[in-house]
């Protein structure tokens, strides 16, 4: 009865179960088995209980089934079905199974098998008989519901013939998981009652440390349970109206229980059935499957693990600030993080990219006024076509790559000291400096520009009077420079025409004339890659095409606000108030 004690005294610490390991109660409920009174995760574990209780056995003989199979000749009629190994009993009702009877030199292999519906932790398998115990059992399991097969335990008094095994063998840490046999079963008293008591973790070394221990924890691991009975006990279990040569020895039992928990690996206070009706896991701590032996979808940052009393080892999401749906685990970067973190994001939304979506992609960057969790944290770059060497701006900034000459967050404008050409390769080219040529050092060259340049520098007020005066007002965007003789030719774009008395001022390319004494006075003053008001003279224009300046035409700068007052003169000229003398 070694078996039966170890069940009682050593169970209850292993298995944190109270005295009453099949009622299920307790006697302080709490909300949450998995989480502590802060929400923090803890290790979690179903009931302990009979998981053959109610369940079908399949039985490879049973008296009276098919009708023509030999029973009970005091009894030929009464049903000793399989369905009574696993229904209730008490000790006032024992139901019992009991397989057809057979001759004493016929083969006597008889099988039950028992489906658990899922993967449970088995801790002890036990077997009560209403005939005297066999004198061979083997006990086996399968992992995988049915197809597969391993040894769990023999008992017979013929170990090594039997089942090639000695009898009472120990179990080192190098062979946990070796089937044993033992003949301390065999007995012949009591006729009836007698009990075999299988436990999983009797003398496994690492018992004491299950949590520790993956290579125990497979070996209580079962979805199925087989008992094989080999040879029944030769004396005392017959029919007692059949002598030995007839018809008469046969197997009963009236108990088969298997203890133990639903496999949740540590993540799950409870089994229930899904839609399919089978048996899964209530699993909590981020976990999934029939076992909770994976992490849920999106919470990869670190690897799956079974809970155990110190840590529950909760599957956390991954950090993708809000810009993914997917991520995938990857085990190099775990090591590489102190084993903190291992998730790496996939399919990052919102012109996000890294491995926690944390940067702008390229082509984007990061507008700080957001957090990088909002949608809008990252804006295009918008790089000028033009004026920008690349599409790619720093991804913190902003800033685009420029071409030679140009400036701007997006490059597109050209930086001091530089105009806009016509070419998309350079668009901005170096502003040519003014070098005074031989025809300044002539004797044209005024000695005294303040004297020579009419009116004074500075009278740039526009009104109707100096506007009656001029023979052409236009606005020009001066281009290019260069010297014809004792004249600076200008090329110009002319932009609008307020006012032109001659057939040569018209809107587009044109050129401007400007005599090289007045330019070195600078009167008028005039740079390239700027806009102007030109308001002169076709006097002294002679056969020069295009238009004419001197100290006494005004050439200033461009100003926007000058638009509506040119418009009002227009508007005055052409109701007759603009008379020249």
């Amino acid at each position: 009865m070694l078996h039966v004690l170890f069940i009682f005294s050593f169970f209850p610490v292993l298995l944190h179960s109270a005295s009453a390991p099949f009622s299920g109660q307790q006697q302080h409920p709490i909300p949450d088995p998995c989480y502590d009174e802060h929400g923090v995760s803890r290790r979690c574990v179903p009931e302990f209980v009979n998981a053959a209780f109610g369940k079908e056995v399949q039985a490879s003989s049973t008296c009276g089934r098919p009708a023509t199979r030999t029973c009970d000749a005091s009894e030929p009629k009464k049903a000793h079905p399989a369905s009574h190994l696993t229904d209730l009993n008490s000790a006032g009702n024992m139901t019992c199974w009991r397989s057809e009877s057979f001759p004493r030199h016929s083969p006597q292999n008889v099988s039950l098998t028992l489906s658990l519906g899922k993967k449970f932790e088995v801790t002890y398998v036990s077997l009560q008989f209403c005939s005297p115990r066999p004198e061979s059992v083997a006990i086996f399991k399968s992992m995988d519901y049915g197809k597969t097969w391993v040894p769990y335990q023999y008992y017979s008094s013929q170990c090594r013939r039997l089942y090639g095994k000695p009898s009472r063998a120990s179990v080192t840490k190098q062979n946990e998981q070796e089937a044993l046999c033992t003949d301390g079963h065999t007995d012949l008293y009591p006729l009836t009652g007698g009990l075999i008591a299988f436990s999983t973790l009797d003398g496994r070394p690492s018992a004491q440390d299950f949590d520790s221990s993956p290579v125990l924890q497979d070996w209580v691991t079962a979805t199925d349970i087989r008992v094989v009975f080999s040879r029944p006990h030769l004396q005392g279990n017959r029919d007692s109206e059949v002598s030995d040569d007839g018809p008469g020895f046969f197997y009963s039992v009236g108990e088969f229980q298997v203890g133990g928990r639903c496999k949740c690996n540590g993540h799950a206070s409870r089994c229930g059935k899904d839609k399919e009706g089978r048996l899964v896991c209530d699993c909590k701590h981020n976990t999934e499957g029939p076992e909770c032996d994976r992490c849920k979808a999106f919470h990869y940052d670190r690897p799956w693990q079974r809970a155990n009393a110190r840590e529950a080892n909760e599957c956390m999401a991954c950090s993708c600030n809000l810009h993914a749906r997917r991520c995938r685990f990857n085990m190099e970067l775990y090591k590489l993080s102190g084993r903190k973190s291992g998730g790496v994001c996939l399919n990052c939304r919102h012109n996000t990219a890294g491995r926690h979506c944390h940067y702008c992609k390229e082509g984007f960057y990061r507008d700080v006024s957001r957090p990088i969790t909002d949608r809008r944290a990252c804006k295009a770059c918008d790089c000028h076509p033009v004026g920008a060497a690349g599409k790619t701006c720093n991804q913190t900034t902003g800033q685009c790559p420029c071409k030679d000459g140009v400036t701007g967050l997006t490059c597109n404008r050209c930086a001091k000291g530089y105009q806009q050409s016509r070419s998309p390769i350079a668009p901005c080219i170096k502003i040519p400096a003014v070098v005074p040529t031989p025809a300044l050092t002539s004797t044209e060259e005024p000695a005294d520009c303040e004297q020579y340049c009419k009116p004074p520098k500075g009278n740039y007020k526009i009104n109707l009077k100096k506007y009656c005066k001029k023979d052409f007002v236009v606005q020009v965007n001066v281009l290019e420079m260069e010297m014809v003789g004792s004249w600076a030719k200008f090329t110009v774009n002319v932009l609008s025409v307020y006012k032109c008395r001659d057939d040569r001022v018209k809107r587009g390319d044109n050129v401007l004339w400007i005599h090289i004494k007045d330019l070195s006075c600078k009167c008028p003053k005039i740079l390239l890659s700027r806009r102007y008001l030109v308001m002169g003279s076709s006097e002294g224009q002679g056969d020069r095409p295009g238009l004419t300046a001197d100290k006494n035409s005004m050439v200033i700068q461009w100003r926007d606000a000058w638009t509506r007052r040119l418009r009002k003169l227009q508007r005055k000229e052409k109701k007759g108030k603009c008379v020249k003398p």
